[in-house]
């Protein structure tokens, strides 16, 4: 018998305004002048799906309301808080005071690797993904408390920042609901 999808009543789905009541995540997603709208679309649309609990957006970033952030979030830019700083290095020292660990998300010399990341669920984490082009800015990385790398195995170096979000967050979400069962 063919399996049959679930309609989106079934999926039992909160509203934009239960989504902000929620509990925090204690995760932040820092968007380092990203220039496509539609990639920080699609970060919105991953943040909503792994409660997050705000973007920054940061430098050149689009910032909502946009028609081109709105066809990739299909709406997650109105239940994800979010603000837009200047620049990047703002955000990362709003965050620090507020008890944020740093995270850049970038391919460095001392970088960790994502399959042996430890989240801590008693911990606060900003995760910092760059442009397209040249990735998180060196001053944003020298600001952090770590790199993170994700692992890659093919000729390429790099992967489309929205993609890196997805992963990033749902590693992430997985091991902080892993460290709260134990």
């Amino acid at each position: 018998m063919a399996d049959r999808k679930l309609l989106n009543i079934e999926l039992h789905r909160m509203t934009a305004e239960e989504y902000r009541q929620s509990p925090r995540s204690g995760i932040v997603v820092v968007l380092d002048n990203v220039r496509s709208a539609h990639n920080i679309g699609s970060a919105f649309r991953s943040c909503d799906s792994f409660k997050i609990d705000k973007v920054y957006l940061c430098g050149i970033c689009a910032v909502p309301p946009s028609a081109e952030i709105h066809k990739s979030a299909i709406g997650a830019e109105f239940s994800v808080e979010w603000e837009h700083f200047d620049s990047t290095m703002e955000a990362v020292v709003k965050l620090r005071e507020a008890g944020f660990c740093i995270v850049s998300v970038e391919q460095t010399v001392n970088s960790v690797s994502l399959d042996v990341f430890s989240v801590h669920d008693d911990r606060k984490y900003a995760f910092i993904f760059g442009n397209e082009v040249s990735g998180v800015s060196q001053d944003v990385v020298d600001a952090s408390d770590f790199s993170l790398e994700i692992p890659q195995y093919g000729t390429k170096h790099s992967l489309n920042v929205s993609v890196s979000v997805g992963i990033v967050l749902w590693v992430a979400h997985r091991r902080k609901a892993i460290s709260r069962s134990i």
